[in-house]
């Protein structure tokens, strides 16, 4: 079996499941809660009415293109280190959970060839999630009528939704190989869990340009203001990912398969 081919199967395996469709509709919440939230600013009125919601709303400061899209690059940044890991989680989890492992282990094709292509299929997939996000985000901004648009405002969000999405994609490597390794999803799924909550812990006591699950979200904005990152926080996240790829690879292998 060639990679192309390994790619198409790993392609309709995914395009097949629940799983994506219904990754799909949690992710699709996002940017209408972020659309709902900057429609609540554009009206003072509903504003006052709403209460809590309304003082939640405050926080993301004025209703316009340049903050809408920023909270779309944050849900990207923070909900994609969920979503993709959980993308990834399911694509290696499953051949151990479903026991299929076997049988993609007796097919004529080199291992390389199988890991690279579920790689390929994953990246591949969040990296449309992504975009599905930013597109429909996009659709809502131009519903709700927000001012401030501008060809320097569309080139500036879209380097940050890109660059966001690149560092985010590129992390869900680790996932995979605690998939392969526990054999199954729960030990990647903690893993990502625990990632969160440690890049929040880690970020706010200032050192979060040092550690790769928070770089995205500091890239983001999400503290509200631009924090220039050395090229160390990149090299951090494109390393993290590198030696997720290489885990996973040598696990694939050198492991003894059951």
């Amino acid at each position: 079996m060639s990679f192309f081919t390994a790619v198409g199967v790993e392609g309709l395996k995914i395009r097949k499941s629940k799983m994506i469709w219904i990754t799909l509709a949690v992710f699709t919440v996002a940017p209408l809660m972020a659309g709902f939230f900057i429609f609540v600013l554009q009206n003072p009125e509903l504003a006052k009415s709403s209460g809590l919601i309304g003082d939640k709303a405050q926080i993301f400061g004025s209703a316009d293109w340049p903050t809408y899209l920023r909270m779309i690059a944050q849900i990207i940044a923070v909900g994609g280190i969920l979503v993709f890991g959980f993308v990834t989680s399911w694509v290696f989890g499953r051949e151990y959970a479903d026991r299929t492992i076997k049988d993609l282990l007796t097919l004529p094709s080199h291992r390389l060839n199988i890991i690279m292509a579920k790689f390929f299929a994953v990246f591949f997939t969040n990296f449309l999630l992504s975009v599905y996000v930013i597109v429909l985000g996009i659709a809502i901004g131009f519903f709700i009528q927000l001012p401030k648009g501008s060809m320097e405002v569309a080139l500036d969000s879209g380097f940050v939704l890109l660059t966001t999405t690149i560092l985010t994609v590129t992390l869900s490597t680790t996932p995979a190989f605690f998939a392969c390794w526990s054999r199954g999803y729960l030990a990647p799924i903690g893993f990502i869990l625990f990632m969160v909550v440690l890049a929040q812990v880690i970020a706010a006591a200032g050192y979060g340009a040092f550690f790769p699950w928070a770089v995205p979200a500091i890239f983001s904005e999400i503290a509200g203001t631009r924090i220039a990152l050395g090229l160390g926080s990149f090299l951090a996240v494109f390393f993290t990912g590198i030696i997720g790829l290489a885990a996973t690879i040598f696990w694939w292998l050198y492991a003894d398969q059951h």
